[in-house]
């Protein structure tokens, strides 16, 4: 069993305060309520996006569409109005004329057909430029509401990093002139603990560590230096007064 001098083993104590200061501190930065939101954000962001791209492509190729179907009916319309035009001069022979005049029929149905269609293309534009439209208002807003975010977890961030700094400022102070051995013993401790390595033994008993009648014992019997060790998890048994304050 190593030895090292009661202030120091004490002093563990404080380092452990602090380390679980940080260690809270660290989590709080870990799990700040602003980073889950802001990886919803941003994955809403690229689905809007996406569906900005996809609709985009829609109202390029709608917009072409319509190009041809107003092209088709500007055909028909120029044709029909040639006919009319030779029509209305009277001439040709009436068989001519009557032909022409079923052609122009024949025309005004197919430009109907047509506007129809042309029709129906403007609508379909007018709906893809509208969800467009809309769609990059959601990508603003949330631009907008991101950006307000990411400023809340910078300030929420700064305030943590200055209470992590002064925080290691002070377990820097707090570890300075502790026995060697016994920091690298705790050290060792919290690695393989995850973060608890020095426990308060008030008496015969903490509240984080059952101890056995042969660990008690060897409590009892122990010298005041003697570095005493818990048999389960290796925590460091720092004995105080029973009616001492420490954590």
């Amino acid at each position: 069993m190593s030895t090292a001098p009661v202030a120091d083993q004490q002093r563990l104590l404080d380092v452990q305060a602090i380390d679980t200061r940080l260690a809270q501190l660290a989590h709080q930065r870990r799990s700040h309520p602003s980073l889950a939101t802001l990886a919803e954000f941003s994955k809403r962001a690229q689905d809007l996006e996406r569906v900005r791209a996809e609709t985009a492509v829609l109202v390029s190729d709608t917009r072409r569409e319509l190009a041809k179907a107003e092209t088709d009916v500007e055909q028909v319309a120029n044709r029909a109005a040639r006919d009319q035009q030779r029509l209305d001069s009277g001439a040709g022979s009436a068989k001519d004329l009557q032909a022409m005049t079923h052609e122009l029929e024949s025309l005004g149905r197919r430009k109907a057909a047509l506007e129809e269609v042309e029709l129906e293309v403007m609508e379909r534009l007018e709906a893809a430029e509208g969800e467009v439209t809309a769609v990059t208002a959601q990508a603003e807003a949330l631009r907008a509401d991101t950006e307000r975010l990411e400023a809340e977890r910078d300030a929420a961030f700064a305030q943590l990093d200055e209470a992590i700094a002064k925080a290691q400022a002070e377990r820097a102070a707090t570890v300075e002139g502790i026995d060697e051995k016994l920091v690298a013993l705790y050290e060792r401790v919290r690695t393989q603990t995850g973060g608890l390595a020095a426990v308060a033994l008030r008496g015969e008993s903490t509240e984080s560590v059952n101890l056995s009648l042969t660990e008690r014992a060897a409590i009892r019997d122990a010298q005041p230096e003697e570095v005493i060790q818990s048999e389960e998890y290796g925590y460091i048994l720092v004995r105080v007064p029973a009616t001492e304050g420490r954590p």
